[in-house]
């Protein structure tokens, strides 16, 4: 068992109402986090890894790459935990392939939800889409509407790829081509190969959020063999690494564990907090491209 695989015993106060307000704003918080993370992980291999996917700009409008990891009808579900009390449920799933900007796209659905226990105390339902496009992994249209306790946002962008500009609910922004939103990084981050990195390496990043550009370092921790109630997986292992001024900053440190395998799927994310640590656990999958080669018998 690794050092970031210790369990933590639970506090009594964390059982009370005020805990598990607590427990469920860390939680979902950290949810962002968890995004964030993958948008990072765009950049540490976007340059290396597209370059040679892509096709002439003179002879192809867009770029073509490669997807193994993921199809139309996969669904990922997980459980949000806090030691052993579940506090929240998420999933990820592609119901649909539909045209937009004379293009096929997923229709990428992530939908975070408390479990009703927690309801009283701080309830969530949040809900994204976004829509990538089928041969190019790139995003033109993303939705956000968080509900959390009593704190609501409603945010949507068409990304113009042509035009290059970010066309949002709250303002027009001039983008690079082929940007990501938080969701569809995800699915590009499951596309690239990770078989080349060794323990140690690092990819310095700098890394535009919101209005910023902050400095940070994604560090390959390995491979490692996990279990989840979703099965036994080996692993790679990713954790960015916390700088003065970075984006993680005062958030603690977050580890991901992704399937050892052409889909990568995430397995595991564990996220440090004041009083121990966040796990969200992949608890179940369907529709994948075949079952994944990383999981154990």
């Amino acid at each position: 068992m690794s050092h970031v695989e210790k369990s933590m015993s639970l506090p009594a106060f964390l059982l009370t109402g005020t805990g598990k307000k607590i427990i469920v704003r860390e939680i979902f918080f950290t949810k962002i986090l968890i995004m964030i993370l993958f948008l990072i992980l765009i950049a540490s291999n976007y340059n290396a890894q597209t370059k040679s996917a892509r096709l002439d700009d003179s002879k192809q409008e867009f770029r073509k790459l490669e997807n193994k990891a993921f199809k139309l009808g996969e669904k990922l579900t997980f459980e949000v935990k806090y030691g052993f009390v579940t506090a929240g449920i998420a999933e990820y799933s592609i119901p649909k392939i539909v045209k937009l900007a004379g293009r096929d796209v997923y229709n990428v659905i992530f939908n975070v939800s408390s479990v009703s226990a927690f309801d009283p105390f701080y309830k969530v339902r949040d809900h994204y889409e976004t829509f990538i496009d089928v041969e190019g992994i790139f995003p033109w249209r993303f939705e956000q509407h968080i509900r959390e306790g009593g704190y609501s946002r409603d945010f949507s962008a068409f990304f113009d790829q042509r035009k290059g500009k970010a066309k949002t609910s709250e303002g027009s922004y001039d983008i690079p081509k082929y940007v990501h939103d938080i969701v569809s990084a995800l699915y590009l981050a499951r596309t690239f190969d990770y078989s080349k990195l060794k323990p140690g390496d690092k990819v310095h990043l700098e890394n535009f959020y919101k209005d910023k550009t902050y400095p940070l370092d994604i560090l390959y921790k390995g491979r490692e063999t996990v279990s989840v109630k979703a099965g036994k997986f080996d692993c790679i292992i990713l954790e960015p690494l916390v700088q003065e001024g970075g984006l993680f900053k005062s958030e603690g440190s977050i580890v991901v564990w992704l399937t050892n395998d052409e889909l990568k799927i995430p397995v595991k994310v564990k996220t440090k907090v004041l009083v121990g640590s966040i796990d969200a656990e992949l608890s179940g999958y369907k529709g994948t491209v075949g079952e994944p080669k990383a999981k154990r018998k």
